[in-house]
């Protein structure tokens, strides 16, 4: 039984992005791919095991109208892996080419893209850690997919309450926004603090407590 070596696989998987692309992307598939190519070997492949849910070369436009790429992009995280090489990104880099990257990176964000760079120097002398950083993204992502999966409705609401308030907010507010008794959302916010996405603004006082959004509830519902 023939074992494909990852470079046919890779051929496999850049030859259907290609059926599947645009005139813009096409040209851009079309290009030398040496680095997106280690980059997806030494840091990417060895995680994933798979080509399902990346896209090459993804298509991104900036409010100017001006195009731009992302090297390796997977959807389902929307995580935008990219690999630099020194010469062309920092060494000979002009003005105009150093401003560009930063709002390209801007928009990435707003774009709800992860930007995640490597180097070629990395990827080359570096591998395993390099590998070690996406294995640790992909746990970080998969442990707040799980916390996503054990929300329950009403803990739901009370996330999108407190994010819209633009102050901590309380056990009324809560009963208010939710309609239901204090008994009920105190039950809420107990299994909301046990889950990491509420915090006690002061652990001090007892009554009137107020509570504040961690960065896992920005997440959950963005």
């Amino acid at each position: 039984m023939r074992v494909f070596s990852f470079e046919d696989q890779f051929d496999v998987f850049l030859q259907q992005q290609k059926k599947e692309a645009s005139s813009r992307r096409l040209e851009m598939l079309e290009r030398d791919l040496s680095g997106t190519i280690k980059m997806f070997k030494e840091a990417v492949w060895p995680i994933f095991q798979t080509f399902e849910g990346f896209i090459l070369e993804y298509e991104l436009v900036l409010p100017n109208g001006v195009y731009f790429f992302i090297d390796v992009f997977y959807a389902p995280f929307r995580f935008g892996f990219e690999c630099e090489g020194f010469s062309a990104h920092a060494e000979t880099i002009s003005r105009d080419r150093f401003n560009f990257e930063k709002t390209r990176i801007r928009h990435m964000l707003l774009s709800g893209c992860v930007y995640i760079p490597f180097s070629w120097d990395e990827l080359d002398k570096k591998g395993l850690q390099c590998r070690d950083f996406v294995c640790e993204l992909l746990r970080g992502y998969n442990d707040l997919n799980t916390l996503n999966s054990t929300l329950t409705p009403y803990e739901r609401e009370a996330i999108r309450c407190a994010l819209n308030l633009s102050r901590p907010v309380s056990v009324s507010d809560l009963c208010k926004s939710l309609g239901r008794k204090k008994d009920y959302v105190n039950k809420i916010i107990g299994s909301l603090l046990e889950k990491g996405v509420f915090q006690l603004t002061n652990v001090a006082y007892k009554r009137n407590r107020t509570f504040i959004v961690t960065q896992n509830a920005v997440d959950l519902i963005r």
